[in-house]
């Protein structure tokens, strides 16, 4: 038989069509029925336009399992939506090479993605395999988004599921030509770097480079996602050393230009925790001469507070090294940092203020260590005490009490405010110590111990004879008894501790007695000094 006849090619023709006018019956049923429901107000959040597609003749465990799954939306969704009978449904619908049942299983992730108060079960996760790889691009943007969902909620352990196998698929998707379903890839690869062994995971399977390609896209959704990606990512040292080989340096060093404020913060934090390892200061440093440098500082005046706070942060790492805080002190550094000092945002003034400690460590000329003692006095008197806050000011002051800046730090009412935080209630045991340390080294100096002796009154004495008593917290105990000894050369301040001689006989005595030679020489010179006939 060579050929059919033309009845015989009309009565199959006429067969075919049946079967897909009944196939497409059936799927067009689903599709209606979750149309519907995703069109409701307490399901829908985003619209999905759903187009026509070619629709293959359905297995009969197809239409089975898309009849049972259709009853089961009608019946059983709102009451339970995970149970076995949907997840055998949504295995079927998934795995069929229909793509309109495989959007319907896909849309049925996206509802449960939006509303599910509970855990999703691993087992849920395998139908995923087949909807992200299929060829189908409508089914891996839905299937993606839901996906993203759960991660995000936390309806999914992040570990499980790279376990089961789906990091590769969704590494697959980040070259995708489609901008939705980039968006969401890098969505799940931020989020699955997370943990620890995800980042491991995803370095070794080849994600850093997709990526960094991503991260210069034209669609700001998926450049903030992929750099976001990159960000988690440095958190471990390993991939750190594989963005740098790769090239990422230049290409986050570019995005701080982007004028998407996102993305400034992300690719300013990428770089920052690169930079807390000296070892690629070199490299980061050689871009562009010292262009990383120059876009940092131009950020510190960010009108977005986490975009000028991280680069507050960059550049603190990037200046361990001293020859990075002369350029940047060249580069007229100090005035923008005092500017920040102003901030309402209390982390942007941390910020500043851990740079500015870094710089105070170098040798600032009179006129920068004035204004910044001006702007550190003002700080401490006006500002609410923070603890945090007040540490890092009184450690900026101990580093700038060089005989030329002591005039200047009793001007700037920098030793008043230190004296207002010393004997604040509200104090931390880190923040005293802080305090307590500037003052006794400030107290080295003979114009401070004047200042000192004539505010010098019983409360205050009594205040700090106490701090020398802190068993539990022995360098406070010492540097309060540096203070006394300090002041003790001043004749009233002997006076004062005559009338309070039995608490410093008590304290002397301890220290006399004391495992630690520092505190044993402390005892006896205060008490040569306090035996001298004044």
């Amino acid at each position: 038989m060579d050929r059919l006849c033309d009845r015989c090619l009309q009565l199959l023709q006429d067969f075919v069509n049946f079967i897909r006018k009944v196939s497409s019956g059936l799927v067009l049923h689903i599709k209606q029925c979750l149309l519907q429901l995703s069109e409701c107000c307490c399901f829908r959040r985003r619209k999905y336009d759903v187009r026509q597609l070619y629709r293959p003749v359905l297995e009969q465990h197809e239409k089975e399992a898309a009849q049972e799954f259709l009853r089961y939306i009608e019946t059983g969704f709102e009451t339970s939506p995970l149970s076995p009978e949907s997840l055998e449904s949504l295995r079927t619908l998934a795995f069929s090479e229909n793509p309109d049942l495989q959007q319907s299983a896909a849309l049925y992730y996206l509802h449960m993605s939006q509303h599910l108060n509970t855990q999703l079960p691993e087992e849920y996760l395998e139908p995923y395999h087949a909807l992200l790889q299929t060829s189908d691009l409508e089914v891996q943007q839905t299937s993606s988004l839901s996906l993203v969902n759960f991660l995000l909620e936390g309806n999914v352990n992040k570990e499980a599921v790279v376990q089961m196998g789906l990091l590769e698929p969704i590494l697959e998707l980040l070259e995708s030509g489609d901008s939705i379903i980039q968006c969401n890839s890098c969505a799940c690869i931020m989020t699955l770097a997370i943990s620890e062994s995800n980042r491991e995971a995803i370095g070794s399977a080849g994600g850093v480079i997709p990526l960094m390609a991503l991260a210069k896209s034209y669609d700001p959704r998926v450049q903030q996602n992929a750099v976001g990606a990159l960000l988690n990512l440095t958190r471990s040292e390993r991939i750190q050393h594989v963005l740098c080989r790769e090239g990422a340096l230049p290409v986050l060093t570019l995005l701080l230009q982007s004028p998407d404020s996102e993305v400034q913060h992300y690719s300013c934090a990428a770089l920052s925790k690169i930079a807390a390892n000296p070892e690629h200061h070199e490299a980061m440093l050689q871009i562009g001469d010292r262009f990383l440098l120059r876009m940092l500082l131009s950020l510190l005046s960010s009108s977005v507070d986490k975009v000028s706070m991280q680069s507050c942060v960059c550049l603190r790492n990037l200046a361990t090294n001293g020859d990075t805080q002369t350029d940047l002190i060249a580069m007229n550094i100090l005035p923008l940092l005092l500017t920040l000092l102003d901030s309402n945002n209390r982390e942007v003034q941390q910020s500043s203020l851990a740079l500015l400690w870094i710089f105070s460590q170098h040798p600032l000329n009179k006129g920068a260590a004035e204004e910044l003692l001006q702007n550190l006095g003002n700080l401490l008197l006006t500002q609410p005490l923070n603890p945090l806050l007040t540490c890092q000011v009184a450690q900026i002051i101990e580093n700038l009490s060089l005989p030329e800046n002591i005039q200047a730090i009793i001007e700037s009412q920098c030793f008043k405010g230190l004296l207002q935080a010393f004997l604040s209630t509200e104090n931390e045991e880190e923040s005293l110590l802080c305090v307590t340390s500037c003052i006794a080294e400030l107290t080295k100096h003979e114009l401070v111990q004047s200042y000192l002796v004539e505010r010098m009154d019983i409360p205050l004495l009594k205040y700090t004879m106490g701090l020398t008593s802190q068993a539990h917290h022995p360098e406070l105990s010492f540097q309060a008894a540096s203070i006394i000894r300090q002041l003790a050369l001043h004749e009233k301040m002997v006076s004062l501790l005559k009338c309070e001689m039995e608490a410093v006989q008590h304290y002397l005595l301890n220290f006399l007695k004391h495992q630690e030679l520092r505190f044993q020489q402390l005892g006896i010179t205060t008490l040569c000094i306090l035996s001298e006939d004044h």
